[in-house]
């Protein structure tokens, strides 16, 4: 098995993407493993000097930072910490979310600044390796004092409470800390928090998303063109010379993209009777482009983050300090988690509004893309769908990041709502996958009105291989088995397979 070594050296999407999806083993680096060390025995250092108080290891939490705490309970209030915090509420994290978060949470802990054992982030690496996946709730964070309540879920199999999934199966931790020969920790100063203070919940749903976007995003380029091209629309909209004269980088990819889509397309060398095409086949490069400039605004948010140590009080051996700061507040991610929304959600959108104008009966396509309407609906009714599905992602997209409920007794005055910013854009890229899911299988029905030998290379392997997922609609069937088949092909298949 090929295995992965956690350092301080930066991660991207990619190595993410690899480590995760194919689950490669985890080991702790040499150099990790020494500056967690190093960084641990400072704090011992410090508390047994006991020179000052200690926010966190030698206090209380939030509001209760004034209480002092003796060095023989140190370690109860750790445990105490990740018990209380425990109040997760909704529906269970997909097992993708869940290894995404131990992975993030593993990395910041291993750049040595938040004063783990390693004996401890050993056993966080043992869960990623067995796959021992925490039961972790999508409700409960503010995205604050990081993720709290969902962190504490992550951490209290440690100590071997609560459930977790592990071959397929949801357990009581314990059961599965006993077959597998592991003791539950018993943590030390500072563990607990160490453990809870951080962003990797939005963070890893931040991720996932985004690793998701960048196909989503070729995709509705990809199924755009078919869909320009079923519409005899015009290719003067997608000329380099209109693009270069505005430099949006995503326009100019946008429009590179459906020119190659298209390229020796005889279809589009047809000639046409009309000047104009409407603003959603035209302006593709335009709106899909802004959504790509915006992915990669929001990406560069979360590759920082991926990178970051987010708990609270950060050490620093080197400098003899320790620091209670706020480098745990969720507020970059939580703006970028509603911009990221709100650019996925107009793929959607501007993608229903060709699917309207792909069966509304015009430019030589019979209305609703079946022979003999009026015996039968044909799509007219996959297009009612999209259209509430885009409805829905409208309301999803009201920024979460806007509000903001004190807590902790006003500890907490300000509060970034990411936990709920992240939920709900992993809810906006899902109804984008079911939109142009729609519209894929929408355009390749229209397509079946023209001359397929005319399509382009490209659109031709894409039709031949969808075709074997998803039939012409001669007369009506059960639409909703085909817009599954269809919703299965994009998530089974990468754009990049066809282009």
């Amino acid at each position: 098995m090929e295995t992965h070594h956690v350092s301080p050296e930066p991660i991207d999407f990619d190595l993410v993407a690899k480590v995760v999806k194919n689950q490669l083993h985890l080991t702790l680096s040499d150099s990790s493993r020494e500056c967690v060390a190093r960084c641990r025995q400072y704090l011992d250092d410090r508390i047994e000097r006991n020179e000052a108080p200690i926010y966190g290891v030698t206090t209380g939490f939030g509001s209760l930072c004034n209480h002092s705490i003796s060095l023989e309970d140190l370690g109860v209030l750790q445990r105490n910490l990740v018990m209380s915090h425990a109040c997760g509420m909704g529906d269970e994290l997909p097992e993708e979310i869940v290894r995404l978060m131990l992975f993030l949470k593993i990395q910041s802990l291993s750049l040595g600044h938040s004063g783990i054992r390693p004996l401890t982030l050993d056993r966080l690496i043992d869960f990623y390796n067995h796959g021992v996946y925490p039961v972790v709730y999508q409700q409960g964070s503010l995205g604050a004092s990081g993720d709290l309540a969902p962190l504490a879920h992550l951490s209290l199999p440690l100590l071997g409470l609560g459930e977790v999934v592990y071959k397929g199966r949801k357990r009581p931790a314990m059961e599965v800390l006993d077959a597998l020969g592991w003791q539950p920790l018993e943590l030390a100063a500072k563990e607990g928090l160490a453990l809870l203070n951080g962003t990797q919940f939005m963070a890893a749903y931040g991720t996932y998303i985004l690793h998701r976007a960048f196909e989503l995003s070729l995709w509705a380029d990809l199924i755009g063109a078919m869909s320009l091209e079923a519409f005899m629309g015009r290719m003067e909209a997608f000329f380099d010379q209109v693009q270069r004269v505005r430099h949006h980088r995503g326009q100019l990819e946008t429009a590179r993209n459906i020119r190659r889509f298209l390229e020796g397309s005889q279809l589009m060398q047809e000639k046409r009777n009309y000047v104009q095409d409407p603003y959603s086949f035209r302006c593709m490069p335009q709106v899909h482009g802004a959504s790509k400039d915006a992915i990669d605004y929001v990406a560069g948010v979360f590759i920082n983050e991926m990178n970051a140590v987010t708990d609270n009080p950060t050490l620093f051996p080197d400098d003899d300090l320790i620091l209670s700061a706020g480098n745990f507040h969720g507020q970059p991610l939580a703006l970028g988690l509603d911009f990221l929304s709100i650019a996925l959600a107009e793929l959607a959108n501007i993608s229903e509004r060709r699917i309207y104008r792909l069966i509304s009966g015009v430019r030589k396509l019979p209305s609703f893309l079946v022979a003999h309407p009026g015996l039968n609906s044909g799509f007219m009714i996959p297009q009612y769908t999209a259209a509430s599905i885009v409805s829905q992602n409208k309301q999803l997209c009201t920024p979460a990041s806007v509000d903001s409920i004190e807590s902790s007794q006003g500890q907490e005055d300000h509060v970034s709502m990411g936990a709920n910013g992240a939920v709900k854009a992993f809810q906006v890229m899902e109804n984008l996958e079911k939109v142009l899911a729609i519209e894929l299988m929408t355009a390749s029905q229209a397509m079946g009105f023209r001359d397929t030998e005319k399509t382009s290379p490209v659109l031709c392997s894409l039709l031949v291989m969808f075709r074997k997922k998803v039939a012409f609609v001669k007369d009506d069937k059960v639409m909703v088995d085909e817009m599954k088949h269809s919703l299965a092909f994009l998530r089974e298949h990468h754009p990049d397979l066809f282009c």
